[in-house]
């Protein structure tokens, strides 16, 4: 554990190789593919550091939320295939500069992008279908999707690498019957494409929860991102978090008794009280919702409530019964602390709080 003097978020990349080893183990025996999400810049990390990591061991594909994010990949030299999961008409041509794969989800999509590979003469240029089994996201549905598949069919200048859905509650102990629904439904859709085909791209249903929850639905890929990053969502599956969150203390003071602190007086002390502010706000990813006794850090191993409204540069946090003095170490999350913990005291999702994390303000750290 390194000690800092400002804002950082450190990045455990011996962390994030287990976290890849463990999944790697929970495959099916017929299941040899691992797609890394590493989108929304690998979860509020850093793409490129995450990215080079997974390659090094092994990786077999990449998905992106949006061309630009496998550009920057494939401008830091990566290799693997990047997988572009919501591709937008006007990235056609950035795509294929840069050899990325972009889903095909919609007819108009579709269209777009079969015009453009036509017209620039390309030969079997590979390309996934999202298939919508009950996610209602994206994605051809039940009824569209054989007019999708007639209309690729027909196109020579691309190849299905990929048929794929996305479970809609696979977490969800209370959904188990619509997730199973959603997986037969795709095993009737993907059937029937390849049919038409005449070759079998890969298959690929399961995120991380469903990895662990549907085994017989592995297929020949699984897809991981938040399980990477150290959080399964599932008490039988224990992953290593990825990313630590630290401040430090920058300046402490005494709130007499009655006295407010924080934008709005929303917090009065009943006591005299000592109050810590800590240099990390809403600008830097730690929303509003955490403020108010809702959210907490730790100091020297102690739990300290943020008090007041979390403003956008700075929290203040209870330690009057803390021993700390200024320059402190902070904790936000950490393999201890988890972020998990944290967004669950307010009623959010780990997902939320580890991908906001602004990459202008606030540095990165490696840690191996």
């Amino acid at each position: 554990m390194t000690n800092t003097q400002q804002s950082v978020l450190e990045i455990n990349l011996n962390s994030l190789e287990k976290n890849y080893l463990n999944i790697k183990s929970l495959l099916s025996k017929n299941t040899k593919k691992v797609m890394a999400v590493i989108k929304a810049n690998g979860y509020g990390g850093d793409s490129v550091i995450i990215a080079k990591k997974l390659e090094e061991l092994g990786i077999d594909y990449f998905a992106v939320a949006y061309a630009s994010e496998g550009v920057a990949l494939r401008n830091a030299g990566l290799k693997t295939p990047i997988l572009v999961l919501i591709p937008q008409a006007t990235s056609i041509e950035k795509i294929v500069s840069h050899n990325l794969e972009p889903s095909l989800y919609s007819f108009n999509i579709l269209k777009k992008f079969l015009r453009f590979f036509k017209e620039n003469k390309l030969d079997q240029y590979p390309v996934h279908v999202k298939l919508n089994t009950g996610l209602n996201r994206v994605g051809f549905n039940s009824e569209e999707y054989l007019e999708a598949v007639n209309r690729i069919i027909d196109e020579k200048s691309v190849r299905v690498k990929s048929i794929y859905s996305h479970l809609a509650a696979s977490e969800d102990n209370t959904e188990v019957s619509f997730s199973k629904k959603q997986i037969e439904l795709f095993s009737t859709m993907s059937s029937t494409i390849i049919s038409k085909l005449g070759y079998k791209p890969l298959l690929h249903l399961c995120n991380t929860s469903g990895l662990i929850n549907f085994p017989a639905a592995h297929y020949d890929m699984v897809r991981s991102g938040i399980g990477l990053y150290g959080f399964s969502g599932n008490g039988k599956v224990k992953f290593s978090p990825v990313h630590r969150l630290k401040s430090v203390i920058s300046q402490i003071q005494t709130l007499k008794q009655d006295e407010s602190v924080g934008y709005n007086r929303s917090y009065f002390a009943s006591k005299n009280e000592k109050i810590a502010t800590i240099p990390i706000g809403h600008a830097d990813g730690l929303t509003r919702i955490f403020g108010n006794k809702k959210g907490f850090v730790f100091i020297n191993g102690e739990k300290a409530f943020i008090v007041g409204n979390v403003c956008m540069d700075a929290i203040m946090v209870d330690v009057t019964n803390i021993n700390c003095n200024e320059g402190d170490q902070v904790i936000v999350f950490d393999e201890s602390h988890t972020a998990e913990e944290l967004c669950n005291s307010v009623g959010t999702i780990s997902y939320e709080l580890i991908s906001g994390i602004s990459a202008n303000r606030i540095p990165r750290l490696v840690v191996e």
